[in-house]
């Protein structure tokens, strides 16, 4: 309760609120007790700037590979497979093997960045869209102790994804080309001995119809017109002219089919394909790995001043508590 003096001074009789012209006498009485606090908060901070290590974040920005950086892949399937203009079941387009190539690369940075992780000593590898709501482009960013070590092996790591999907592009259009190679050869093959076989039934015909030529004693044709000869009336060409078709027949090369040189054809240039994994990438930087230029931790201007803030909380306590505990001693 407030009450006024003789002299109309108001006085503050409730001992639960708060004098707060008392209290900051009480502060500025322990004044070197606060200041001590602050010194030594300011000491422990700096200790922990000398001695904590320092991180600095190297950031790059990528996309989807250019159709010159997988080039070399995207002609060697299409020589594989076919256009898609001409076979339904042709290479995919290239905006689709851009796409699933960068899916690829992706997955295995964020394999890395896991693996890293988990490791005695984490290492700090990031990936993120750019853009929520897009998949690409991709921000990613390395973690080190210095601006140089980040870039550097950032870089290397970058590296390191790219050769990794390159390769395992190489193993599987590798191990595709194979595949249809064993395919065309089985293809090949069998036009050859259904081409052969035909040919054998041919002259096997020929052949039965110069024995009923040569049991009817027909040794000159009797037939005029050519386009009317069946296998029935074949015989009717005589023996002499059947004699010389089956001649003809045994020395002339097999005849094949459109789709036997075609895929004859397909074989040549699939042997003759060349690739070099180090020209497949797959990504194109937007933005290449910078040098940062602003550390992560440790602030030094937040440590100090957490360290002054810490500190003078730290002695208002030490002194308001030994206050109270000294008027609680003289009222008792």
């Amino acid at each position: 309760m407030s009450q006024k003096n003789n002299n109309g001074v108001t006085q503050n009789n409730d001992p639960e609120q708060i004098d707060l012209i008392e209290l900051m006498l009480q502060l500025w009485r322990g004044k070197w007790v606060i200041a001590t606090c602050v010194a030594i908060a300011i000491a422990v901070a700096g200790v922990y700037l000398v001695f904590a290590k320092e991180q600095w974040t190297s950031t790059a920005i990528i996309t989807q590979p250019d159709a010159a950086q997988i080039g070399t892949y995207s002609n060697a399937l299409n020589v594989v497979y076919g256009s898609s203009t001409t076979n339904a079941n042709a290479a995919p387009r290239l905006v689709d093997i851009q796409t699933s190539v960068f899916e690829r690369f992706s997955a295995a940075f964020s394999a890395l960045a896991g693996a890293l992780e988990n490791q005695d000593i984490p290492e700090k590898l990031k990936i993120e869209p750019v853009v929520v709501t897009q998949t690409y482009p991709l921000q990613i960013s390395y973690t080190a102790e210095t601006a140089e070590s980040a870039q550097k092996i950032f870089t290397q790591y970058i590296q390191k994804v790219d050769e990794q999907v390159a390769k395992e592009l190489y193993v599987d259009l590798k191990g595709n080309i194979e595949l249809q190679i064993i395919t065309l050869n089985n293809t090949l093959s069998n036009q050859e001995k259904v081409s052969q076989e035909q040919k054998d039934l041919r002259i096997k015909q020929i052949s039965e119809a110069l024995k009923y030529a040569e049991a009817a004693n027909i040794t000159s044709p009797r037939i005029q017109q050519t386009q009317d000869v069946t296998q029935d009336t074949l015989f009717l060409l005589g023996t002499e002219a059947l004699q010389s078709m089956i001649q003809r027949e045994a020395t002339r090369p097999l005849i094949f089919s459109d789709d036997y040189y075609l895929s004859k054809q397909k074989l040549f240039d699939i042997d003759k394909l060349k690739i070099d994994e180090s020209t497949i990438h797959a990504y194109r930087y937007v933005m290449k790995p910078d040098l940062p230029v602003r550390k992560d931790s440790p602030k030094k201007a937040i440590a100090l001043i957490l360290a002054v803030l810490l500190g003078g909380f730290i002695g208002s306590s030490v002194v308001l508590a030994r206050n109270a505990l000294r008027n609680y001693k003289s009222k008792n």
